[in-house]
């Protein structure tokens, strides 16, 4: 098998973590800390993965082009500036001999994600367009296209042409196999006429298709011989690439203004009786003979958009990653601005860091808990997808245990994805007020990081509409037969494995702590998310299996099972896949000292995550009394008090260089005021408005 973590390289050497500069009061801090920072930084980020980042990060610092916008730049400007990285980051060289260079698919496609990573960080709009424009078409060109595709996966790396992925239409999103663009066979001809039938069947939001992109992954109704053969992909030119002026048959625009993400040219397109050749359908999955004729191994429509679908599951793990970074970004700003930021004095009259406050600790530090939590599981399941997808193309001797394999893992990505997203969601929002009136200013950055973030809660798949997958691959799980001893414990079986003892978890289990000791303990942890999820497994059937013999309708006894039941046992299975990894990540460390810090962090995070179903414990029997919730809150407060001497070294640790960090509050330097009064009294802060007439009243006129 090939390993997604076995980044074959012709060379490598460590990476060089630099000082950081000295300031009084984040030195403070700093100087508690037991642990190396610059040790766990190689740790929590991997040698080689942080040097490609660097590498990146370094290009970019360097080139103007790549800085801040003007406070002042329209959305169109934005559009233009961000088309422009596109075009220079191609010249780069960043991704100069990637055949030669990585040996391996998964060597490569790994490297590309580190890069996107880095590129999001430091402009989430232009990693988007790359990501797009380049990266996915050329993974989907490898995964669903065959020899006759190639051609387009050479011309989009010499950056000959860019691409878009249109999927949502107007009038439906998330009900993919209800879309209604039309790619109707012409055996006369063999030529696919692909046509939109009214306003409801435009497509829209398609990322890079508003002004830039010159051909299109498009989804739409195979149509061969009268006979729908449910949705394909094709690529379809769009613009003519030495003009950028669409082909005849096309209508092709801007879909306007955003929240955020201002410099993606998200667009529509309606397509009039327009005409590609028979060879732009993408064949793996299915094909047309030169007759008309279609052909597929797969009995069954659905199962074609199933295996078109989980291709793009790629980019929901780089949703995931990305999510990670910014959450890491988020908390990095907040914890040093803490650090930093007086308010209120002591008995002795000394003015008292924020950060020495239990409520700002509380506020703060269970997202820096997050952040490694989900920077140690992305990492980790990164090299477990890309294994998974090395085995799905090629091992063709045990097809079943590959599609199951498959399966489980799309079942993962679709419960993770709500969980990063919806975590880091939370933390901007709790970072920017926890950075005062102060974190309300563009140049604090998290006003615009959170803008930017929110899309990911939708785009690449709904949140909620992703978790019901997940819930009904577990209720199938729940319902076959178990693995066989040698396979229960390869992956994704092994994150079921919980599910062959359920009965004996719920009528023999027992927790009854009576000390923080106690609940600070993996198995405690363990012990409660397990039974969790076999109470919410039993559950959620069980209504399910009332609402289906009462109303005799699947879908709607599917619909009425969500709240309190389905819907959380999906958030709960990704909470403990994220959980299990993040303690077996620390007890890779070797070091007493940043071990006792993570093993902390791991606490920390798994009962701040556990607390919040406290009251499904209680309503299923495992909790009695009032005393394992008071643990459970003394102990994330008392875990908060002992990460107070570690934190600004441990988001030292998840920090970027302040280039990217991108923020007047949360550089390494610690010029907190200084930079504050800098960003105010830019050029033309001080100036007479233009318009310093409309102001003054008419009696002083």
């Amino acid at each position: 098998m090939e390993g997604g973590s076995n980044m074959e390289v012709k060379s490598v050497h460590l990476v060089q973590v630099a000082d950081l500069p000295a300031c009084a009061a984040l030195d403070k801090y700093r100087k508690q800390a037991a642990f190396d920072w610059k040790q766990l930084r190689i740790f929590v980020e991997q040698p080689l993965d942080l040097k490609i980042k660097m590498n990146v990060w370094t290009k970019l610092a360097s080139d103007p082009l790549f800085g801040k916008y003007s406070e002042a730049s329209s959305t169109d400007e934005q559009k233009r500036v961000t088309c422009h990285q596109l075009v220079r980051f191609a010249s780069t060289g960043i991704y100069d001999n990637l055949d030669t260079t990585f040996l391996l698919f998964s060597s490569q496609t790994k490297f590309i994600m580190c890069v996107n990573e880095a590129t999001a960080m430091v402009n989430p709009c232009l990693s988007v367009k790359i990501a797009l424009g380049i990266s996915l078409f050329a993974n989907v060109i490898l995964g669903l296209g065959t020899e006759r595709h190639l051609h387009f996966y050479r011309d989009v790396w010499d950056a000959k042409i860019l691409s878009c992925l249109a999927i949502t239409e107007l009038a439906h999103g998330s009900d993919t196999k209800r879309m209604r663009t039309v790619a109707e066979y012409d055996p006369a001809h063999q030529q696919f006429v692909i046509n939109t039938p009214d306003v409801g069947a435009a497509k829209c939001w398609v990322g890079n298709l508003g002004k830039q992109c010159t051909h299109a992954l498009l989804f739409a109704q195979l149509i061969a011989q009268n006979t729908n053969h449910g949705l394909h992909l094709f690529v379809v030119p769009i613009r003519d690439p030495k003009t950028l002026l669409p082909y005849p048959g096309i209508t092709v625009g801007d879909i306007g203004e955003k929240a955020g993400l201002h410099g993606i040219d998200n667009g529509f397109i309606m397509f009039h009786k327009y005409r590609i050749p028979r060879e732009n359908l993408l064949n793996r999955t299915g094909d047309i003979t030169p007759e008309g004729e279609y052909e597929t191994s797969f009995s069954d429509p659905q199962r074609i958009l199933g295996a078109a679908l989980e291709n793009l599951s790629c980019g929901r793990v780089a949703i995931m990653q990305e999510s990670s970074n910014t959450l890491a970004k988020a908390t990095v700003i907040a914890v040093r601005y803490a650090a930093q930021r007086t308010q209120f004095t002591d008995q002795q009259g000394i003015e008292t860091p924020l950060i020495e406050y239990q409520l700002h600790q509380w506020r703060l530090f269970p997202y820096v808990a997050a952040a490694y939590a989900l920077k140690f599981f992305i990492q980790q399941f990164t090299d477990k997808y890309l294994d998974c997808v090395v085995v799905s193309k090629t091992d063709t001797s045990g097809f079943r245990d590959v599609q199951m394999m498959v399966s489980g893992v799309h079942a993962i990505v679709c419960c993770t994805k709500p969980l990063f997203t919806w975590i880091c969601r939370n933390a901007l929002q709790e970072c920017r007020e926890a950075c005062g009136g102060h974190g309300f200013l563009k140049s604090a950055g998290l006003s615009e990081m959170r803008a930017n973030h929110d899309a990911k809660v939708t785009y690449e798949g709904d949140n909620n509409v992703l978790l019901q997958t997940t819930s009904q691959w577990l209720l199938r799980q729940a319902a076959a037969p178990p693995p066989p001893p040698a396979d229960e414990h390869l992956f994704p079986a092994s994150t079921v494995r919980f599910m062959a003892h359920a009965d004996a978890k719920l009528n023999n289990a027992t927790v009854n702590p009576s000390a923080l000791a106690d609940v600070c303990n993996p198995t405690f942890i363990v012990d409660c998310y397990e039974w969790l999820l076999c109470w919410l497994l039993r559950e959620t059937r069980t209504k399910r299996d009332q609402c289906q013999r009462l109303l005799n309708d699947p879908i709607a006894a599917k619909s009425l099972t969500q709240v309190y039941a389905a819907h959380t046992l999906a958030i709960v299975f990704a909470e403990y896949n994220v959980v299990s990894c993040f303690w077996s990540r620390c007890q890779q460390s070797s070091d007493a000292a940043q071990r006792a810090l993570l093993e902390n962090l791991f606490y920390l995070f798994a009962l701040w995550s556990l607390h919040k179903h406290v009251s499904v414990f209680y309503q299923g029997g495992l909790f009695r009394g009032g005393q394992v919730a008071s643990l459970m809150e003394s102990a994330i407060l008392e875990l908060c008090r002992r990460l107070k001497a570690s934190a600004v070294a441990a988001v030292d640790a998840l920090a970027p260089p302040d280039f990217v960090v991108n923020s007047v509050l949360g550089c390494a330097d610690g010029k907190l005021y200084e930079r504050l009064i800098e960003s105010m009294t830019k050029p033309g802060s001080t100036d007479r408005p233009t318009w310093w007439k409309e102001m003054v009243l008419k009696a002083n006129l």
